[in-house]
């Protein structure tokens, strides 16, 4: 992936250096790839805060918080920010097309970057996540120390993977400018928890092809993949099914406790994505099998 030299976002906000945080990374105080499908699980299953689980896991104790004090952007020689600044911007552009073909306009998220754990609109954020999008306040929190996680724990190297998790929590953003994050949160306690279950899912791998449009629209803009980037992101995609996590974890898959997808569900639905560069070919709602 050639994106060095190509344009980076200015919506990209620096928490790094702002005190506190430290020891809630995935692997890190007994905060492991384990203890991040617990936390899904209990989301799904049970209706409990993923990170309340969390801090239940890492001893009881409170996360470490952040203390905040004013916006600021990354330094300009970090090479890892820089890299998710440039992917950001191309989120930025892919997207701000696909809403003016619709006659709207697109409002492009905040990126967090965070160490150990950050408030948000969401409550407490912690590392121990992994990437997240918060709607509450439209940004998207990243410690990229999960990237050393993606490619030394999970087994997803490459600069396309990691621009592909960037991607798919844009594409929960989207999904929340549309209302579709507000719908399947609706339905909460008024379906069962396996329908529950199965509206996440859907929500989950609809994320995953919206950042196969992005991977679609920022290729015709800038003809930056190189050979192999497609079968990284797909990696990247397989590695973080919820079977795979599971079996991971506990040696079993749970497919009823499944939040975001299997594998071949998440590969398949960011492959649509990717090949038709289409948000009616991205309606995981209405497709009668997913």
């Amino acid at each position: 992936m050639r994106w060095e030299g190509e344009r980076q976002s200015d919506n990209v906000e620096d928490r790094r250096g702002s005190g506190g945080g430290g020891g809630f990374g995935i692997g890190g105080r007994g905060i492991g790839v384990g203890t991040i499908v617990l936390a899904l699980i209990g989301w799904g299953v049970f209706g409990i805060n993923p990170l309340t689980i969390i801090g239940m896991m890492s001893g009881g104790g409170p996360a470490v918080v952040q203390q905040q004090g004013p916006a600021k952007a990354p330094p300009a020689e970090d090479k890892g920010a820089a890299f998710v600044s440039t992917v950001l911007a191309s989120t930025e552009d892919a997207w701000s097309q696909v809403f003016a073909q619709a006659n709207a306009r697109y409002t492009p998220p905040r990126l967090v970057l965070f160490r150990g754990a950050t408030p948000t609109a969401c409550g407490t954020g912690q590392s121990a996540m992994g990437p997240f999008y918060c709607p509450g306040d439209q940004k998207v929190y990243l410690d990229m120390d999960f990237f050393d996680t993606l490619s030394g724990q999970l087994g997803a190297p490459g600069d396309f993977a990691r621009a592909y998790v960037v991607a798919h929590e844009v594409g929960h953003h989207v999904q929340n400018l549309m209302g579709l994050t507000d719908k399947v949160d609706a339905m909460r306690g008024r379906v069962s928890q396996a329908q529950q279950n199965a509206l996440s899912v859907r929500l989950e791998l609809q994320a995953d092809c919206f950042a196969g449009i992005w991977a679609n629209k920022s290729q015709q803009a800038r003809s930056w993949l190189e050979q192999g980037d497609i079968e990284s992101a797909m990696n990247a995609a397989s590695k973080i099914g919820d079977d795979a996590l599971q079996k991971r974890s506990q040696g079993y898959a749970v497919p009823d406790s499944f939040t975001h997808g299997s594998s071949a569900q998440r590969m398949r639905w960011f492959s649509q994505g990717f090949k038709t560069g289409s948000v009616q070919a991205c309606d995981t709602f209405g497709a009668q099998s997913i």
